[in-house]
């Protein structure tokens, strides 16, 4: 199964990067990674509704030119549905059943997801009612997907 997490910005903090390339590096053994990053815009502080929707929409559209029509898409989105770690892996484990090759996680900037990728996605997760950094999530993300795996497979891991 290939596992694609398209993000907005480019993470530059060591630590963040230090975190995704261990869980990389053990998700290695399960499945296909790959990382797509496309440019974040600059967002003024105070700036208006029509403004932060203006900014979402390009995000949008560069994000968009990354799905493919064959990608389940999951949009980490704050109304989205909330599993727990098992309920993650079983999502994971049934579309693999199903056939999905790939499965394409998809993680906003700093003012959320568009419209257009909210639209296209076949599910939308949350991990909490709480935000989070964009760049934090791609290494909760990917600690989770790892865990799920690791459920799949029966292998042990911290509860």
């Amino acid at each position: 199964m290939e596992i694609r997490i398209l993000s907005v910005g480019k993470i530059k903090e060591k630590y963040l990067n230090d975190g995704i390339g261990e869980y990389t590096k053990r998700l290695g053994r399960y499945c296909k990674l790959k990382f797509i990053q496309v440019p974040d815009e600059k967002t003024p502080d105070k700036a208006s509704e029509a403004l932060n929707t203006q900014i979402r929409e390009i995000e949008g559209e560069r994000l968009q030119k990354h799905i493919r029509e064959q990608d389940y898409v999951i949009a980490l989105a704050i109304n989205g549905k909330m599993l727990d770690s098992v309920q993650l892996s079983e999502k994971i484990a049934a579309l693999g059943v199903q056939g999905t090759s790939s499965i394409t996680f998809v993680i906003g900037g700093s003012l959320g997801l568009s419209d257009q990728i909210l639209r296209r996605a076949n599910y939308s997760l949350s991990f909490s009612p709480m935000t989070f950094p964009h760049q934090l999530m791609q290494m909760i993300l990917l600690e989770q997907i790892y865990r799920s795996f690791r459920i799949i497979n029966h292998e042990p891991y911290h509860k």
